[in-house]
């Protein structure tokens, strides 16, 4: 049996085939890059079709390099992709207007009416808040809207001809209970609206599903998308549709509650499962569920990763080295840095960021005249400020709440060099990091296993993934480093004072 997970991120659209057991038979990729088009943060829906194809296109040509075979027949679909935004949809499934990514934050206001409405968190991101803002603009197209989706809704719509999320990613549009919609806040919603909208709320948002329920079949229309040669069949299952978030859950085996995941890629985000609720709303902070709907803690970033990967780019064109070649070397340099990098301070931003208050990015690098600017200190600088928000959204109410995660575990493209960034992590959370040999495979492979439990359904989640995925993985954990907490705590303290003056460069 062979299954495929398609995950597609800010950066790239990455395809995973594996067999029953998890294993990676094929992958494929399609690099890409969000427009900032006419205000908002966008993808075009032609490149979402054609890069998805191109995705499939390069997994089938890995498949056959590697076993001389094609691929005719999957046996289960996932979809999985950056998570909120703003898809708005006809009764013909065609786009009304631009697809708005999880990078805009032109809702802030109608956001912050939202949170205080419903006495729960609702950041400018989500869905719900988007679709607030076109009823408040009086968008044209209301009257047209049928659908309000997600990106990875709408791609498995094209697949399987079915409107429908997965609980997690549902979390990022609407508040969830009980594994719905909170049908309380619905009401709410329904009535702020007053009739503006040709449908409920309730009507308009995709059906929820739960973690290995069916969520349809690849149809014909959707096997020719995805395969341009035809040689697809269709039939496949379909699982629910998740959001990044769900899939990093998956790919590290931290569903249950007291463990935590973090994703980093152009964005990062930290996810803690729940024993209990949060007792109040805090700035920047999201309740979203886990792909079976338990409840989960999410601190979001915009920013991680796109200005190191900048510099790095930078250095390539400099010293003619190999981008690949030069992560590791630059990474592990960092580690002869200062712990708080001799006080070299880096602001990553290039887009606006919720938790700190900045509505409009201007990256920069900043040291005193005593500093020691070092290129290890650099680079260093460079590494904590991936983490840097991270660490200012987590500590804004985990002392209160009382919150203590056994130990996070970290994946993603930053953690493929052993144990540098894994040590910066787990100082700035002051919670031990583990990495799995998986680390690098990310959501597209954790969307592959959601793909597969959804065809063997048996077990609960967690006791499937501990039994049939991760029974002999192999964990690598750092422990936070004293004098590496302190360092970092320094370095936060010049971090802040660096958002002061990121305050300042917006306004000219």
């Amino acid at each position: 049996m062979i299954f495929l997970g398609i995950e597609l991120g800010s950066t790239r659209i990455k395809g995973v085939l594996t067999d029953e057991k998890a294993k990676v038979l094929a992958q494929g990729a399609y690099e890409w890059e969000n427009k900032f088009i006419d205000g908002i943060w966008t993808y075009s829906f032609d490149e979402i079709k054609s890069g998805l194809r191109a995705c499939y296109s390069s997994l089938k040509e890995d498949y056959k390099s590697k076993t001389g075979g094609n691929i005719t027949e999957i046996n289960a679909i996932g979809v999985s992709a950056m998570m909120h935004g703003f898809i708005a949809l006809d009764s013909r499934n065609k786009p009304l207007a631009p697809f708005k990514t999880w990078r805009c934050g032109d809702a802030e206001k109608e956001a912050n009416q939202l949170t205080k409405l419903f006495n729960f968190p609702i950041p400018a991101r989500w869905t719900a808040a988007h679709l607030y803002k076109a009823v408040k603009d009086k968008a044209s197209y209301l009257a047209e809207i049928n659908t309000v989706t997600t990106l990875a809704g709408y791609v498995h719509s094209l697949l399987s001809g079915k409107h429908v999320l997965g609980v997690g990613d549902a979390s990022g549009v609407f508040p969830v209970s009980g594994g719905n919609y909170d049908l309380k806040l619905l009401e709410k919603f329904n009535k702020q609206l007053n009739g503006k909208l040709s449908k409920s709320v309730y009507e308009l948002f995709p059906k929820v599903l739960l973690a290995g329920q069916c969520a349809g079949y690849l149809t014909a229309n959707g096997a020719k998308l995805l395969d341009k040669d035809g040689d697809l069949q269709s039939g496949a299952l379909m699982c629910p549709p998740e959001g990044d978030a769900g899939t990093g859950m998956v790919a590290t085996n931290s569903v249950k509650p007291l463990t935590g995941n973090v994703s980093a890629g152009t964005s990062v985000f930290s996810m803690a499962v729940l024993e209990k609720p949060l007792t109040a709303v805090y700035d920047g902070v999201d309740v979203v569920t886990t792909p079976t709907g338990s409840p989960v803690v999410m601190v979001h970033c915009n920013n991680c990763s796109s200005e190191i990967n900048a510099w790095v780019q930078l250095f390539s064109e400099a010293c003619g080295v190999d981008k690949n070649k030069l992560y590791t070397k630059l990474f592990n340099l960092s580690l002869e840095g200062e712990e708080d990098c001799g006080g070299v301070v880096a602001c990553n931003y290039n887009s606006g960021e919720n938790i700190t208050g900045i509505t409009s990015g201007t990256p920069f690098v900043a040291h005193t005249a005593e500093s020691n600017f070092t290129l290890a200190n650099f680079i260093r600088a460079q590494l904590y400020s991936a983490f840097a928000t991270l660490k200012l959204g987590n500590d804004s109410f985990f002392k209160k709440e009382k919150i203590k995660i056994e130990k996070y575990y970290a994946h993603g493209g930053l953690f493929k060099t052993e144990g540098v960034c894994q040590q910066y992590l787990a100082a700035a959370l002051n919670t031990p990091v583990a990495v799995m040999t998986t680390a690098g495979e990310g959501g597209a492979w954790g969307m592959a296993i959601l793909a597969a439990y959804a065809a063997d359904n048996e077990l609960p989640l967690e006791q499937y993934l501990e039994s049939k995925v991760f029974a002999k993985s192999k964990l690598k954990i750092v422990t936070p480093a004293v004098e590496t907490v302190k360092g970092f705590n320094l370095y936060t303290k010049n971090f802040k004072k660096a958002i002061k003056a990121e305050k300042v460069f917006y306004k000219v």
